[in-house]
């Protein structure tokens, strides 16, 4: 039934109880409980439409079943929600800090004002610029090891007030800044300090706009690891480097990777042959579609907006729009700007890991003063578990 619904429209009231399979008073009731978004029809007065993917979504959750272990697994894949928290949410396919649309904020603010607005602080922080490890190897490397000395800097055991810890999470944002861009001054914001050490001053507010953006999505992937990890009363630099990791990998932060590859494949090939080829064979489109985004991502919209992307990367967002609909996702957005501003190929990953940073400083100072330990339950699948008095024997 979910499969045959086309999210990105909207429904009249008999398609909905159709799909549904429910009379007019429980879709009222629905939409009257906030579970169904509501609008005027356009083209008819008089009749309402009801969001697609609302319904969708109510679909989805009813063939979960509630039984505990389809709600445990469900939770784990873009499911049920597991934390409560006053950081950020999707809703209505846009992202909030704190009940603020993050698009909006973006238009103006910088990456401390948001920053000072999702972790509640009543002062609005400041990243210092630190002299960077001196480390052969890999900017990666570096900053691995850089965070790593910042994760033992406090004793075990010490529990720091609020105060403290958002003190502590700006000099350890500009610790990670510090590595990552070799930042060559102290003065102004972060913003224009990572535009200055790229030699790109010009392109500063883009990148400001980019920043704030990014600063934290709800509870992603690494967002969850850097909670887990502050829940154990670990310090906030052990939190931050549970998240970087988790936010290293190509399904996450590094997901520009994939979209490079696909470039590179529309390159070689032709854009729409790339396209076409990819979707005949069953393999994803990187970069295209969001789970949390059925309408599209309008992190990605403001971004691609906001400049003239290169020819490569617009080609190959109507090619797909054209060819199934599907809408860019942030990565597009952030190879865009990689090419536009004439970016380092690494630029685009540091941007977006110094941008969550900020995340994961929120949501590791919210679960040390309002969380517990955080140990979910597994729900094995293994061989049959041996008796007991067998196991003995």
């Amino acid at each position: 039934m979910i499969d045959s619904i086309n999210v990105k429209n909207w429904m009249s009231q008999e398609e909905a109880c159709e799909a549904l399979g429910v009379r007019r008073q429980t879709l009222y009731a629905y939409a009257s409980r906030g579970q169904i978004e509501v609008r005027g029809d356009p083209e008819h007065a008089n009749r309402n439409l009801y969001r697609g993917s609302d319904i969708a979504g109510l679909l989805k959750k009813r063939s979960l079943g509630r039984a505990r272990n389809k709600i445990a697994a469900s939770t784990m894949a873009w499911g049920e929600p597991i934390i409560n928290t006053s950081i950020s949410t999707i809703a209505r396919g846009r992202l909030f800090y704190r009940g603020k649309d993050a698009v909006r904020l973006a238009a103006t603010a910088t990456l401390e004002e948001a920053a000072g607005l999702l972790w509640a602080s009543a002062d609005v922080p400041r990243f210092p610029t630190v002299e960077p490890l001196r480390l052969a190897g890999t900017v990666g490397a570096r900053v691995y090891a850089a965070m790593g000395m910042a994760a033992a800097e406090r004793a075990i055991g010490e529990t720091p007030g609020f105060d403290a810890l958002c003190d502590e999470g700006a000099r350890l944002i500009g610790r990670l800044a510090s590595n990552l861009v070799q930042l060559r001054t102290d003065d102004g914001p972060l913003h224009a300090r990572i535009a200055d050490a790229w030699g790109v001053a010009h392109h500063a507010d883009l990148l400001r706009r980019v920043l704030v953006m990014l600063a934290d999505q709800e509870l992603s992937s690494s967002a969850f690891a850097a909670r887990v990890t502050a829940s154990t009363g670990a310090s906030l630099g052990a939190s931050l480097v549970a998240g970087l990791a988790a936010f290293s990998g190509p399904m996450h932060g590094n997901a520009i990777v994939p979209v490079r590859e696909l470039l590179d494949e529309a390159r070689r090939v032709g854009t729409e042959a790339a396209v076409r080829a990819r979707r005949s064979a069953g393999r994803s489109l990187p970069g295209f579609g969001h789970e949390l985004y059925p309408q599209g991502d309008p992190r990605a919209a403001a971004l691609l907006s906001a400049f003239e992307p290169p020819d490569e990367v617009r080609a190959l967002v109507e090619c797909v729009e054209r060819i199934d609909g599907s809408k860019p996702t942030i990565d597009v957005a952030l190879a865009a700007l990689a090419g536009h501003c004439g970016l380092a190929e690494d630029a685009a990953f540091a941007l977006f890991c110094i941008a969550r940073s900020v995340g994961w400083i929120a949501h590791s100072i919210e679960q040390m003063t309002n969380g517990s330990l955080l140990r979910p339950r597994a729900h094995y699948v293994g061989p049959p578990v041996a008796d007991t008095d067998e196991a003995t024997r």
